[in-house]
């Protein structure tokens, strides 16, 4: 027997029957799904600190599960002694099942580890997408505290199939995402 994640299995036997019925599709296909999640981490302090995105990449990994790779510079810009291919972030992009066991995590334990957390803003794209940042890594419990040099955020996107932030509001409330409205304004 293979192994399904939690929430893909959710997705299947519960979102999949309760979107068709609350948005009314005639077809299964028609139900918006989770593509991808991507994660990206800008790291400023690479420019002078060479270390700083060896550690980014060793920190996205041990989140996400999956190897991460450094995001290059596309220009030359003086004023941040910033040269053309120059190592400035790093990103992961999951599919699949690493990013329903991501999602899980994320809803499960780590976004109750924010500090003052009471719901994120229900602001999406225009196209069904959504995207968070994060303040501090260390909301995420493969971080260890002892090992950190500094404190650095992230953004997370949610790349969904849904045609309108609605469905894409509906699809990622149903996973548990904890949005602080619960009606999209």
């Amino acid at each position: 027997m293979e192994y399904i994640p939690t929430f893909k299995k959710k997705y299947i036997e519960e979102i999949i029957p309760t979107m068709r019925e609350e948005f009314s599709y005639r077809n299964v296909m028609e139900v918006p799904k989770l593509q991808k999640i991507v994660l990206n981490q800008g790291i400023g302090q690479a420019v002078a600190d060479k270390k700083m995105i060896d550690i980014g990449v060793n920190e996205m990994t041990a989140i996400t599960g999956q190897r991460a790779v450094k995001t290059l510079s596309k220009k030359d810009i003086s004023n941040f002694k910033l040269r053309k291919k120059m190592p400035i972030g790093v990103r992961v992009t999951l599919r699949r099942d690493k990013m329903y066991e991501f999602l899980e995590r994320l809803v499960a334990v780590s976004m109750p580890r924010m500090r003052d957390f009471n719901g994120i803003s229900a602001k999406f794209d225009g196209g069904g997408n959504y995207s968070l940042g994060i303040t501090e890594q260390i909301i995420f419990p493969e971080i260890e505290l002892d090992k950190i040099n500094n404190i650095s955020g992230l953004n997370i996107t949610f790349v969904t199939s849904a045609k309108t932030d609605e469905e894409g509001f509906a699809l990622l409330s149903k996973f548990g995402v904890p949005f602080k409205n619960l009606k999209k304004k």
